[in-house]
């Protein structure tokens, strides 16, 4: 597992993340609103696998998921 800050686990603007992994707010389609906090309800999957783990039997997380050590992975989506 790929070491990292505890408040960083989740974060989704991380450089790097695995074009495979994906998270609800991908799918809202609307403009964020400042006065309601980010959920950061850690609810993220796999594209490759459909599930909360990847191919290589690790998790899918942003802490996981921004580098090419996985061999799953899929290259930055950003």
């Amino acid at each position: 597992m790929i070491k990292t800050n505890p408040s960083d686990r989740f974060n989704t603007e991380r450089p790097g993340l695995c074009s495979a992994l994906h998270w609800k707010s991908q799918y809202v389609w609307s403009d964020p609103d400042p006065t309601v906090p980010r959920s950061g309800d850690g609810l993220f999957w796999c594209g490759m696998t459909q599930t909360c783990i990847g191919p290589d039997g690790k998790v899918a997380e942003p802490g996981n998921c921004c580098s090419g050590e996985r061999g799953c992975h899929c290259g930055a989506s950003k």
